[in-house]
Order: C-alpha cells, then structure tokens, then sequence
C-alpha cells in the first residue's frame, strides 16, 4: 500500500498519463509518429531533478514537465503536455491510486472474513450472555457473535467496491473542464487504458464529492473494526474474561505491574479509526471549492488519502490477527450465564402467559414480580435464587403451565433453535461434509 503513494510512484503515473495523451494525439494527426517514438524511447524523470527545478518553479507539475522535456530533447518534447492543465494528469493519477488501494483493501477484506467465517463455525452453538446496556439480557452464541461480525464485514467489502466503481473517474479536458484544446476523444482512449471512465462533465478538476465518498467509505470501515476491537475489549475486562488477545511468550504488559496482559491491539485500533474519521470530515472539507477550482484541496489530500489508506490496509491486517488470535473461554461464559440465576428467560415466560391468555400487562407484572424476587434472594445471599425455582413456586404462574413446560421453555435449546438459520443467511447452505 505504501507504493503505491511514493512520490515515485506518483511520477510513474504521470509519465503514463503523458505519454497514452501523446499517442492518442498521433491518432489524431496532431502528434507526428516519429516525434511519438522518441518521446516513447527517451521519456524519463529524476525526483531529485524534479525537487531541484521545484524550488525555483514552485510548481511540482512544470518540474516533472521540464525534466522529461529535457530528457525527450527537442523536437519532440514539445508535444509533451500538449492541451493538458496540471489537474488533468494529478487528478487521473489519483483516480489510479484510489482504485490500487480499492482494490489491496478489498483483498485485505477478504482475508478478514474468512479468519471470521472459521471462528463463527468453530463457536458456532457456544453459549454466551448477549448484553444491552452492559447487563445481561438473552443469551446468544460466541459463533453466532461472530456471524454478526462477517456480515458487516461482508458490507465493508461491498462499499469498497461501489467507492472503487465511484472514483474510477479520470479528466483531460482542460483549464476549465470545456475540452476546448483537447479532444474528448483523446480523454476516452487515455482513460480506457488506465482503466477509468471520463467525467461526465468537470471544472479543472474531478468534483470532489466523489473523492469525499470514498474516504467516507474507509472511515465506515475503520469505525466497524473499532466497534469489534470495542467488542472483544470489553470481552477481556478481567471480570468478564470470554475471550481474550492472543499473549505472546516473553510480551510485556505493564512495566509496573508484571501480571498485566492488557487488550493493547484492541486500543491501538480503536485509537486509528479516530485518525481515519477525522480525515474523512477533512474530504468532505475539500468538497467546496472555487468556482472551477482552487488548490485548497491539495495540500489536505496529499495527507489524508495516502494515510487513510495506508492506515486501513494496517487495521484490516491487525483486526484479521487479533481475531484469529482470539483465546475463547467457554467456560468462563458458561460461568457468567449462570451469574443472573436464568432471568434471561423473563421474555420467553412473558410472551408464554400472553399464549395462555393474560393481559400484557397482567403478564408483565407477573413475570417482573418473580424476577425481582430472584434478584432479592441473591442479594440476601439465599441458595435457593433460581428465577425457574421461583417461578414454581408462585402459585399465579404454575397453574398456566402444565408439567414440565417452564423447564422447556426457559432452556438454551430454546433460544438457539433459530442459530442455525441465522448462520444460512450469512454463510449460505452448509455443505456435505
């Protein structure tokens, strides 16, 4: 990702975009062949050259221009930039490497989702409290947690693709976008090549919506993966403790305190997708412009886009990493299910007493008079505090039910019949084994 926004890089595409404009303008009988032929076997570049006539031109375009002249030598190196405005050659360069690292991010997308297609399957019917709020609500699987995970990520991939299809989107026609000097038809056959599409219509430069989507899209995807990294921070708080970071033998966490393995790629994560967002409010910055153009804009991009890009290739590498990293304690989830005594079924004997014929709220206040009556024998630090037990034993609720269908109801096979449905939706059918 890094190379592909080096200032060398950078030239190289320029250099492209010069020449595939040279000779589309031999088909134009602008350009004479043999002009074209030398330009073609002479075009090059020196960075340093290029920094060296910079510091009198100050302009980074004439300096590239002025050192390939000097390189084609004359007579051809006339034609070098013929019609073209230093935004044409800048602006389809860029459109280049959006879609290179598009195409890396996407890659990296990938191979995130299949490390969290393998934890999902592996943890498939593991059982876990589901939280709201950070208390306890229902229960929910590890896997099932995870197939939540590759289904955002499954829309990660797919905005990258529209943002890549969105900024696939090259310019030559000009100072002001009119093509006075430049056939459009030189704009088509550049862009052809490169892979790109011609602006439907542009000032001087490609509106920049279009680059402000994209980086929009990037920081989308930084703030899914703080969201995991979020997820499985919480997940490692000591008293928690399902799943925690992989701990390498001979890490480090704390200089003072030695016994200390702290979620430390989870953070780093969380703290570079606030990079990633603050650079998306800085595209939608560059957004208005000028009349047909200013260069505010500049100066940002040459910051956000390499950084936003360099920076979300890193997160997707890590967060893949962390994942398949990730020690899962089933045992301590097993632990802290039972640590709210089965109130997490007050819903399923809710939902069961409206079936039987009671008023919603006649059910509710039932089901919620028995639930904190659990609740006030744990905290009187009786044993027998067991929301099940407790339902028995009110006579208003035991006399809906018949024989063994609250221990039906209130059990994990209850609320996991639909687990493996959920899995069909993200992952499609199982396959024969």
């Amino acid at each position: 990702m890094r190379d592909i926004w080096t200032e060398q890089r950078k030239l190289e595409i320029w250099l492209q975009i010069e020449l595939l404009a040279a000779e589309a303008l031999v088909a134009e009988g602008i350009v004479p062949a043999s002009d074209f032929a030398q330009m073609k076997a002479r075009a090059a570049f020196s960075i340093e050259r290029c920094r060296e006539l910079e510091k009198t031109l100050n302009h980074d375009v004439i300096a590239f221009t002025t050192n390939v002249a000097e390189n084609i030598g004359a007579p051809a190196g006339r034609w070098l930039h013929f019609g073209l405005t230093s935004s044409d050659v800048i602006d389809t360069a860029f459109a280049v490497q959006m879609t290179q690292s598009a195409d890396l991010l996407g890659a990296d997308v990938a191979a995130l989702r299949e490390v969290i297609a393998a934890k999902a399957r592996q943890y498939q019917f593991t059982p876990m409290i589901g939280r709201s709020h950070g208390i306890h609500a229902e229960p929910t699987t590890f896997g099932l947690k995870m197939a939540l995970m590759h289904d955002e990520f499954t829309r990660a991939a797919r905005r990258l693709e529209t943002a890549r299809e969105r900024v696939a989107v090259g310019k030559l026609s000009g100072a002001v976008g009119t093509s006075a000097h430049l056939s459009p038809r030189v704009e088509l056959e550049v862009c052809r090549k490169l892979g790109l599409r011609p602006a439907i219509v542009a000032t001087q430069v490609v509106p920049r919506d279009l680059h402000a989507e994209f980086i929009g899209v990037l920081a989308l995807i930084a703030a899914s993966i703080e969201r995991w990294a979020t997820e499985f921070r919480h997940l490692q708080r000591t008293e928690v403790l399902e799943a925690e970071e992989f701990f390498a033998p001979g890490q480090k966490g704390s200089s003072a305190m030695p016994h200390k393995r702290n979620p430390i790629t989870g953070e780093r994560l969380t703290g570079l997708a606030r990079v990633v967002r603050g650079n998306a409010v800085a595209a939608l910055e560059n957004v208005a412009l000028w009349h047909e153009r200013d260069i505010s804009h500049s100066s940002v991009e040459r910051i956000i886009f390499p950084d936003s890009c360099t920076l979300l290739d890193y997160m997707l590498v890590t967060l893949k990493k962390l994942t398949g990293g990730l020690i899962i304690h089933p045992e301590n989830m097993k632990r802290n299910l039972a640590l709210s005594l089965g109130l997490w079924n007050s819903q399923t004997v809710l939902l069961a007493l409206i079936k039987k014929g009671l008023s919603r709220e006649a059910a509710y206040e039932l089901t919620q008079r028995n639930a904190m009556q659990t609740w006030q024998a744990k905290h009187d630090g009786r044993n027998e505090a067991d929301f099940l037990a407790q339902l028995r034993r009110d006579p208003e609720v035991n006399k809906h039910f018949a024989a063994g269908e609250l221990e039906k109801l209130c059990s994990l096979d209850f609320h996991f019949q639909n687990v493996k449905a959920a899995f069909q939706k993200v992952f499609g059918p199982e396959k024969p084994s």
